[in-house]
C-alpha cells in the first residue's frame, strides 16, 4: 500500500504542480477559454489559487520524501481536498456540471491520501 500512496502522490503532485504554475503564470485572459471560472474571480484570486496548488503539490512529496516535518504531507493532502471541496461547490451552483468530474476525482483522491497517511499507512 505505501508504493502505492507513493505512485498516487508523485501523480497528483505533478498535476497540482502544473495547475499551480499554470495558474500562476498565465494571465487570467489567457486562461479564460480553457478555464471560465476565472472570469468570475480577481487576477490575484486566480494567482492565489495556482500558488496554493503549488506549493500543495510539493506538500505531497517533499515533506515525506525529506523526513523534515512529514506531518505536513498529510497536511497537504487534506488542504487539497479542501480546496477541490471548494471547486466542486462553485461548479455544483453554476451548474457546471460537465466541469465537475475531474474536481471530484481529485477530491477523492487527496482526501484518500490525507486519511491514509495521517491514519493507517504514516511514512
Amino acid at each position: 500500500m505505501n508504493v502505492f500512496l507513493w505512485i498516487l502522490q508523485g501523480v497528483l503532485a505533478l498535476a497540482f504542480v502544473a495547475a499551480g504554475v499554470i495558474k500562476t503564470l498565465q494571465p487570467k485572459e489567457k486562461l479564460a477559454p480553457k478555464m471560465p471560472w476565472v472570469n468570475d474571480f480577481s487576477p490575484a484570486t486566480v494567482k492565489f489559487v495556482g500558488i496554493a496548488e503549488f506549493l500543495g503539490g510539493g506538500g505531497l512529496i517533499l515533506p515525506a520524501l525529506t523526513g523534515i516535518a512529514v506531518v505536513l504531507t498529510p497536511v497537504a493532502a487534506a488542504a487539497l481536498a479542501l480546496t477541490m471541496l471548494l471547486a466542486v461547490i462553485y461548479h455544483a451552483r453554476k451548474g457546471e456540471w460537465s466541469t465537475i468530474g475531474s474536481s471530484v476525482v481529485f477530491l477523492i483522491l487527496t482526501a484518500f491520501v490525507a486519511w491514509a497517511r495521517f491514519g493507517p499507512f504514516p511514512f
